[in-house]
């Protein structure tokens, strides 16, 4: 008898309870939100999927993250603060938070969803996430489970978005996508020295034009350099 490569082994909605250290009135509530809709069009017996649990959830997770923003950074002005709470709830940010969790293993998928490797698509693990958070609000209707579950995220964020906050990167895309410009572009003009040591020159692209070239010891910091001659060469404050 040979096994099927694509059958998963679904951790149970009150194993994954236990692991995490949550406790639920209603375990339905959790079943619900490890529930994909595939699942739901395929079993009778699963009276609905975690779509409005993740509808739910991100609206929870909004307020909870902008609150903890507001009081963790209480000399940054509004536009920065909602740069950071827009990095902290976006669905990239979300679906690490659901590996690091191991969500995937209760997520209940239907066949066509399991076999083209649903459970580790970025868009439903943050989907996921925002689920998961709407069932524990609705259990309790406390906002302080909530945020007893989520904080610990946030706070191992603080650095890497306050980072972000200040790298020309992410600066010069935001000015580019409100100009309609679409995404920078990074090109390598060069690589040179030897492996141990190399020295990396490159430019940036907006719209089919150079606006900015820099070098750097990487790939990445030679991309920030360029940025950050774009950002004086456009004149973007």
């Amino acid at each position: 008898m040979t096994s099927n490569p694509n059958k998963r082994d679904i951790e149970s909605a009150s194993s994954l309870a236990l692991r995490l250290g949550l406790s639920f009135s209603n375990l339905s509530l959790l079943i619900r939100a490890l529930t994909h809709t595939s699942y739901a069009n395929e079993h009778q017996d699963a009276s609905e999927d975690n779509e409005r649990l993740e509808f739910l959830g991100d609206a929870v997770l909004d307020f909870v993250v902008g609150e903890w923003v507001y009081h963790r950074f209480p000399d940054l002005p509004e536009g920065n603060l909602t740069k950071i709470r827009s990095s902290l709830v976006k669905n990239e940010r979300l679906a690490e938070f659901s590996r690091q969790l191991k969500l995937s293993d209760a997520l209940r998928l239907g066949r066509g969803e399991q076999t083209t490797g649903g459970d580790k698509r970025e868009s439903m693990l943050g989907s996921l996430f925002e689920a998961l958070v709407g069932a524990i609000y609705l259990d309790s209707h406390n906002m302080e489970k909530v945020k007893t579950f989520v904080y610990p995220f946030l706070v191992s964020m603080r650095e890497t978005v306050l980072d972000e906050l200040n790298d020309p990167k992410s600066i010069l895309q935001e000015w580019s996508q409100a100009n309609k410009l679409g995404t920078p572009k990074y090109k390598i003009i060069s690589a040179t020295g030897p492996d141990h040591a190399k020295e990396f020159e490159m430019e940036v692209v907006i719209a089919g034009e150079v606006k900015g070239r820099g070098s750097g010891t990487s790939k990445n910091s030679a991309e920030r350099a360029a940025a950050a001659n774009a950002i004086i060469n456009l004149g973007i404050s």
